[in-house]
């Protein structure tokens, strides 16, 4: 398979969220996968298979098959552009999270993805140690937003990764707080599933969008993940849909041989 490593979220190399992307012919077998993922070490790895006039793409974390994944879709949407269809403005993708579509702007990818409503939830017991702040708010979708104080607050954690996956929640825990040169800023936590932190996580802003869309009364927002390569993301609130947009680099090309 041809295997490309995409920075995304971000316009030059070594910042943003690496991304594998592998081109294949069929699918291999989900143990060979799943295998790759883990080799790989990258918070995820895309598979993609191109058919007529769409593409079928699948992720995995070292751990998991995971059910949507917005980093590796920008990834894979810029290699397709440049590699497997030069110069294509719009892609589609059949997934585990329906069909999912794609547009190249200049060098923005936009991608639009179901909205996940956040729900006001209590705080899991041992949230506040697990995290080391106090959390103001807490609701949940796929992953359990929590709201922090402040963007200091937010970049200063120094969360405990074995108290967080011994929450309980489903999925990850996202961070967030009001941003002071984005609209809001935000850290990914999914410990369960391989990924200890996320440099950054697309997909949560099919909650976050929503979330913070309430709170400043504003479809559109740009924000900021602070992990320690960090990226940035434009998000629009388009009802049951989102649209979360970033740039992305090539870092590596090359070819997986097993």
């Amino acid at each position: 398979m041809k295997y490309y490593v995409v920075d995304a979220f971000t316009d030059r190399v070594f910042k943003g969220n690496p991304a594998g992307v592998c081109l294949a012919e069929k699918w291999p077998e989900d143990s060979v996968m799943q295998q790759i993922a883990a080799e790989n070490r990258y918070s995820e790895t895309a598979f993609v298979i191109r058919r007529e006039g769409y593409y079928d793409l699948r992720w995995f974390t070292p751990l998991v098959e995971v059910g949507l994944c917005g980093h590796a879709t920008l990834g894979t949407s810029y290699v397709i552009s440049n590699f497997v269809e030069p110069g294509a403005r719009e892609m589609e993708f059949h997934t585990r999270s329906g069909n999912l579509k794609v547009e190249c702007r200049d060098d923005l990818f936009l991608m639009n993805f179901p909205t996940w409503v956040p729900k006001p939830t209590a705080a899991p017991d041992g949230l506040a140690e697990a995290l080391g702040a106090k959390p103001l708010e807490c609701a949940q979708t796929r992953d359990l937003l929590v709201l922090l104080e402040s963007e200091d607050t937010v970049r200063d954690l120094k969360p405990d990764f074995e108290k967080i996956a011994r929450l309980g929640v489903p999925d990850g825990v996202i961070v967030t707080a009001k941003g002071k040169t984005a609209d809001f800023v935000s850290r990914s936590f999914f410990p369960n599933l391989g990924v200890p932190e996320d440099p950054v996580c697309g997909s949560a802003h099919c909650s976050l969008t929503p979330f913070w869309a309430e709170k400043l009364g504003k479809d559109r927002m740009e924000a900021y993940q602070l992990s320690e390569r960090g990226g940035a993301l434009s998000c629009a609130l388009l009802g049951d849909r989102v649209e979360v947009g970033g740039k992305a680099a090539l870092y590596l090309s090359g070819e997986i041989t097993v």
